[in-house]
């Protein structure tokens, strides 16, 4: 590819990138699940250790599982929120607007539940867990955002309530629950910035 359309491919895609927001409020209307399909082929697609793919992509769509998974989510939050968070940290999210409500995980169409994958009766032991979902979690986001889908990444502590809730083995760790949708009519997000290209990149 010639250089200039490198540069200008590149431009383009950091700038749409740069658009994306985290939402916390979310339309029920229903999304394509083909494309939330697609997005979750795209993150499989990652790089990972030994190549051992060690994720798994649970999509809920059931309203009662939905409404599980925010009860059981909201009551772990609660404790989180009234006695385990720190003041800097809750100061820190403060301009975030969030709390131990997740109303999100029942009104999104789509909630998907992220999980390692380590060794198990049917699995092999995987190398690099954390670092290759990470890598998948991020082409999962890239691509929602740019099929046109609004996601967020949550992620309750502790998370073994989502094995039960999305009927995975022992072997699988939750560790991000992303609801995906449409933001609600007349959304708002926090007016937040990002670090200039100078403060996070360093030539040598």
């Amino acid at each position: 590819m010639e250089p200039t359309l490198m540069n200008r491919t590149a431009r383009a895609f950091a700038d749409q990138m740069a658009a994306r927001r985290s939402v916390r409020h979310f339309s029920a209307e229903p999304v394509p699940l083909d494309v939330v399909e697609e997005a979750v082929r795209a993150a499989a697609t990652a790089p990972s250790g030994a190549n051992l793919q060690p994720w798994r992509f649970v999509m809920i769509t059931d309203a009662e599982r939905k409404r599980q998974l925010r009860e059981a989510a909201e009551a772990e939050e609660i404790e989180f929120y009234t006695r385990r968070a720190s003041a800097e940290w809750l100061n820190a999210v403060a301009p975030m607007g969030t709390d131990w409500q997740k109303p999100f995980l029942e009104t999104a169409p789509v909630v998907i539940v992220v999980f390692e994958v380590h060794q198990g009766p049917q699995t092999p032991r995987p190398y690099y867990v954390k670092e290759s979902v990470g890598i998948a979690i991020g082409m999962l986001i890239t691509a929602l955002h740019l099929s046109g889908l609004a996601t967020l990444t949550h992620t309750p502590s502790p998370m073994r309530f989502l094995n039960e809730i999305c009927e995975r083995p022992a072997e699988e760790r939750a560790c991000v629950v992303m609801p995906v949708g449409y933001p609600a009519e007349g959304v708002t997000v926090p007016d937040l910035t990002r670090k200039p290209l100078s403060e996070v990149m360093v030539r040598r």
